[in-house]
């Protein structure tokens, strides 16, 4: 499939979030800066990841690395560095019944909050970008494969074990 068909397909899903889908478009325009405000708790939801958490995790500060980690690990993962440090956020299924055990360290977004969601084609600082973007509408991070990433990089962080590699 054309990577341009895809994004748009892509894009189509995730606006489709907002009750009205063409302020997301309008957000993601030029005019809007790029990145749109979306509703969480419906479509997906997405725990809070400090950049230290997710460097901890990867065994690396190397953006390199960190992105080849979180694209083998995740799944769709954005970076924005403009509101709490260096964060990095999941796009995570929403499931009935989830217990998150991790809200100390990587707090879940959901029912309530919104997420700034960068424009498909931004995939590079400055500002909120895709580290790892979706791949089809639809495509989220498996909740699994998160609390596994948020378990390695808090026991590393604490000392308990060392850094991977």
């Amino acid at each position: 499939m054309d990577t341009r068909l895809r994004d748009s397909d892509i894009s189509e899903w995730l606006a489709r979030s907002q009750q009205e889908p063409a302020q997301a478009w309008h957000e993601w325009s030029t005019d809007g800066g790029g990145v749109a405000l979306l509703p969480l708790g419906h479509r997906f939801v997405a725990p809070r990841l400090p950049e230290a958490l997710v460097y901890a995790a990867a065994g690396s500060v190397d953006l390199q690395e960190v992105t080849k980690y979180l694209t083998k690990a995740l799944g769709p993962v954005i970076f924005d560095n403009r509101a709490m440090g260096g964060t990095y956020y999941a796009l995570m299924q929403c499931q009935d019944g989830l217990v998150w055990e991790h809200e100390e360290i990587a707090p879940l977004l959901g029912h309530g909050a919104y997420l700034g969601v960068p424009r498909m084609d931004r995939r590079k600082p400055p500002g909120t970008y895709w580290v790892v973007p979706p791949r089809h509408a639809g495509h989220l991070c498996e909740v699994s494969a998160v609390d596994a990433l948020v378990t390695l990089g808090s026991a590393a962080v604490q000392g308990a074990e060392p850094w991977p590699r």
